[in-house]
């Protein structure tokens, strides 16, 4: 009896202290869940209370280093600028997570734009339904905005994202991008330095239609409160396991 019980010990001690680390790391991660949970309610809250603020004229390129994306994405703001004639650049879409509008494949037109004062800003003009990546089409209707006026733009501020693991790689010949990195457009058709930031149109809507600008709303995936439940009921489901398998290494020692 004595050999059968040291030779148990030590595996259902090993096991002990497994599952209380698979327990601890599941609590873990469920708690990280609800720490994410309180963080993207306060992004969200803030983000809609950037959208639903007055609208604030630009800021000037002085203060443009003190713009981030973490106090100004998404504010509302006034510009006046002039359309360059330079090449436009078209980042491919398949929907939009922030337009309601906006559904199915197309491009959204990037254009450069200058400020009284020199400075450029590229404007998101909006988004151009074109199925087969017509590129004349595209040309045509960009070109209909650069007239040499200025025009009064309202729109969104936005920071360009990077490209993930999988992103195709920019099509130089199209001027077609698969993500919104307006300094990299910029680099690649010549459009020299821009703002570090660019602007997602809201008006002036064309008369033709399109490109189409329109307003935004904030839509952040929310499911943590579900992710958190998945892993404390894991801890739960290994937790009750372990009890059990416990209560019947002690009746057959018994």
């Amino acid at each position: 009896m004595n050999e059968t019980t040291t030779t148990h010990r030590p595996s259902a001690a090993g096991f002990g202290i497994f599952t209380l680390i698979l327990i601890a790391v599941f609590i873990a991660l469920g708690v990280w869940q609800l720490q994410r949970r309180v963080e993207k309610h306060a992004l969200i809250a803030a983000l809609e209370a950037r959208l639903a603020a007055p609208t604030e004229a630009l800021p000037p390129p002085s203060a443009w280093p003190t713009v981030t994306s973490a106090k100004d994405e998404f504010r509302r703001v006034t510009l006046t600028a002039t359309y360059a004639k330079q090449p436009d650049a078209m980042v491919f879409s398949s929907g939009s997570a922030v337009r309601d509008d906006v559904a199915g494949p197309g491009t959204w037109a990037f254009l450069p734009a200058k400020l009284a004062s020199g400075e450029t800003v590229v404007i998101n003009t909006g988004f151009v339904q074109n199925t087969m990546q017509d590129r004349a089409f595209e040309d045509r209707v960009t070109g209909r905005l650069v007239t040499g006026t200025p025009v009064e733009l309202t729109g969104y501020i936005r920071f360009p994202e990077p490209p993930g693991r999988l992103t195709p790689k920019e099509d130089p010949a199209k001027r077609l991008w698969f993500v919104r990195d307006h300094r990299a457009m910029a680099q690649a058709l010549g459009w020299g330095p821009v703002a570090p930031f660019y602007i997602d149109l809201e008006a002036p809507v064309p008369d033709s239609g399109t490109p189409k600008p329109g307003p935004l709303k904030v839509r952040l995936k929310d499911d943590h409160m579900q992710y958190a439940i998945t892993w404390f009921s894991l801890a739960a489901a290994v937790t009750i396991a372990f009890g059990l398998w416990w209560r019947g290494q002690r009746r057959r020692a018994g």
